[in-house]
């Protein structure tokens, strides 16, 4: 396998995650619902302040794995 194929694999990979994180919290936020203060202040620990971070490391790669393929900068 190629470094690129291997690049194009993860990033696959990490969409696909965060496509089922956003239906998790989807879920969480039409069955219980996700007060505002909770998203906005959200402790790490919880549900939504977890999502949060992982969330945003993901994304993050994310650019940088699509930055790497193309071969532009970021």
């Amino acid at each position: 396998m190629s470094d690129m194929q291997a690049l194009v694999e993860e990033k696959t990979k990490l969409i696909n995650q965060m496509l089922e994180m956003q239906k998790k919290f989807m879920d969480a936020d039409q069955g219980d619902g996700i007060a505002p203060e909770s998203y906005f202040a959200g402790d790490e620990g919880d549900f939504v302040g977890s999502y949060k971070e992982k969330y945003d490391k993901l994304a993050t790669r994310l650019v940088d794995l699509a930055h790497q393929i193309v071969g532009s900068k970021r």
